[in-house]
């Protein structure tokens, strides 16, 4: 396969891409030789970048909505208040088998142009990955729920993964005292990768080979972020949006915000959903070049906007073509001409998104149909048309 004419986010210059056996196998300005055979897209005045890395997700609680009515202190105090003052309205949503609940989750992500999600908790059992779902990590919840949680931070048998946990998650001293328990207690100095960190200061981010910045959940829980100008000079700061229990679906918002708050340069939040959450969880995606894994994203540039201005421009119905791993899941009707040769025997559902049309990997009409046969009151965001088989 051949991509054609399409410019990098980050770049000025127009290029072409080779992809082979679910990797990128060439890049160049100029044309590539390839099979007079293959497929050759061709685009005009669209955006490349590789697919989105969401570095923090629950995937199994995105039908959630969001949970809480004030401001609060800390996570703690916002688990007690929520399973104290939602309990009928939690239940109502845990009736849906988690299995449904993870492929929502999937699809939620991928709609965005995420190509690899980061699940935090038990892991998970997939029988059909749309996107990477990475959880090579160990996890604990905090040190506030996750029980004998020393025992676990220094479990001799996991040593070679890094640790992933909730930490300084509150505004206030118990949020960041629990920052140097967990440092203190780190006997095995075992790589510690902090999600929300939002008590968290400069000494203590030294301590963390990376940190997850989770801007929206941030806000609606805490009324504040992360000092990210401060961490970002001892630690990698990375993406992620998590789940719909305390933010909106669509990570393209998170982006915005995060863009807005100002505390990364452009080029910095950028990395940190491709380049630079790639090099923290050491996975073969994040950018495009020869031998990395084909997860590319292609969108619509607006507005004769130009590199990076451009990428934050966009939203999910600019997508014109999500691929993972060589595999695509998602495109634009437009692209269907070029794309209906070689789809046989592929199943992909047509969704409304807005005013675009978009063909999404699998039977999304199924999936809705399971959803609301528990949760008939839950609204997706699109409007589902047709599936069918090519």
């Amino acid at each position: 396969m051949i991509l054609q004419g399409a410019r990098p986010a980050d770049s000025g210059q127009t290029i072409n891409v080779m992809i082979s056996k679910g990797k990128i196998d060439e890049v160049s300005p100029g044309p590539i030789a390839g099979n007079a055979g293959g497929l050759q897209l061709r685009f005009d005045n669209v955006l490349i970048f590789p697919g989105l890395i969401n570095s923090h997700d629950h995937l199994d609680f995105n039908l959630f909505p969001q949970l809480g009515n004030r401001i609060y202190k800390n996570y703690t105090e916002w688990g007690a208040y929520i399973h104290q003052h939602y309990k009928p309205e939690i239940n109502h949503i845990l009736r849906v088998p988690v299995q449904l609940r993870i492929r929502w989750g999937v699809y939620k992500n991928l709609l965005c142009g995420v190509t690899t999600v980061v699940n935090h908790g038990e892991r998970l059992t997939l029988d059909n990955e749309l996107i990477s779902v990475f959880e090579e990590t160990h996890d604990l919840h905090s040190v506030g729920f996750e029980k004998l949680w020393k025992l676990k931070l220094n479990n001799p048998l996991k040593r070679h993964l890094p640790v992933v946990i909730h930490t300084g998650e509150g505004t206030d001293e118990t949020a960041s005292a629990e920052i140097d328990s967990l440092i203190r207690w780190n006997k095995w100095s075992r790589p510690l990768i902090g999600i929300h960190a939002v008590a968290m200061t400069g000494r203590q981010a030294a301590n963390f080979k990376g940190i997850v910045w989770c801007p929206e959940s941030n806000y609606y829980l805490l009324n504040k972020t992360a000092s990210v100008h401060q961490l970002k000079q001892h630690t990698i700061i990375i993406f992620g949006t998590d789940s719909t229990l305390t933010s909106n679906w669509n990570i393209w918002d998170h982006i915005a915000m995060a863009r807005k708050i100002g505390v990364l340069t452009d080029g910095e939040l950028y990395r940190s959903l491709n380049s630079d959450a790639a090099k923290v969880w050491q996975i073969n995606t994040g950018c495009i070049s020869e031998g990395k894994d084909a997860d590319l994203v292609i969108a619509r540039q607006k507005n004769e906007i130009s590199g990076l201005d451009s990428f934050y421009d966009l939203s999910h119905p600019d997508l014109l073509l999500v691929m993972h791993k060589g595999n695509i899941r998602l495109f634009d009707q437009e692209l269907l001409p070029q794309l209906a040769p070689s789809l046989r025997e592929r199943d992909f559902s047509l969704i409304r998104v807005e005013k675009t049309y978009k063909y999404v990997e699998g039977n999304l009409g199924e999936l809705i149909e399971q959803i609301h046969a528990y949760l008939p009151e839950f609204t997706f965001p699109f409007e589902f048309i047709d599936h069918q088989i090519f």
